[in-house]
């Protein structure tokens, strides 16, 4: 257990270390990294996360994620709450280490909605919505598929954050918005990160468990 909550904390650490690290440094250093350049920062993240600890601990590196398995007993319940608490402390800890070297440049790459709530909320829920699906397809498709799994992930996570960025921040994950709002103080509308993912991944988990073809069906 030791080892895999040590997994979920490096993988999100390194997560909100790099994708909010790069809003930060794009606003101390404007027109140096800008939105493509942060959403590419998210993609390349998610990609290294999954591809290196995805053997070791699942590479959930989101509370949604883990929620989200959980809800189609794909992940143990014993193990959720230490996963979620380990996520949690390792978006804390990279948000923290951000502060001391840069300041609050960026608002510490928080998720601050600029649209109106309801809007907000439906963006959140339709991007995490679509990552979970991809997530899902990328856990049946084999161990044999590892860099293909990380690529695609990191991919859906870029493109979100490419769309969905300028909205909402793209959160997706509510371990990556709680990191810059407890270090840093910015809790609007906080709550909807959690819910939004939470509530769209569990419906994705679910759909899709229901959508995917049984062993040994034939592709259409």
């Amino acid at each position: 257990m030791i080892r895999l909550l040590a997994a979920e904390f490096v993988g999100t650490f390194f997560l909100v270390l790099f994708g909010p690290g790069a809003v930060m440094v794009n606003a101390m250093f404007p027109g140096t990294v800008g939105p493509v350049g942060i959403a590419l920062a998210f993609a390349l993240i998610v990609c290294a996360v999954v591809f290196a600890l995805g053997p070791v601990s699942g590479a959930h590196i989101n509370p949604a994620v883990t929620l989200a398995l959980w809800s189609i007993k794909a992940f143990p319940g014993s193990r959720v709450v230490p996963y979620v608490g380990a996520q949690c402390l390792g978006a804390v800890g990279a948000s923290g280490l951000s502060r001391l070297a840069l300041g609050t440049a960026g608002s510490l790459g928080a998720t601050i909605p600029a649209v109106p709530f309801t809007t907000a909320f439906g963006v959140e829920v339709l991007l995490s919505f679509v990552l979970m699906v991809v997530i899902m397809a990328a856990r049946n498709s084999g161990p044999e598929s590892r860099m293909p799994e990380a690529g695609v992930i990191g991919l859906t996570v870029g493109c979100c954050a490419l769309v969905g960025g300028p909205l909402t921040g793209a959160s997706m994950n509510p371990a990556r918005s709680l990191g810059p709002a407890l270090v840093g103080g910015y809790w609007s509308a906080h709550w909807l990160y959690w819910l939004a993912p939470i509530a769209a991944m569990i419906a994705a988990a679910r759909g899709y468990e229901l959508l995917r073809p049984s062993p040994g069906a034939r592709r259409p």
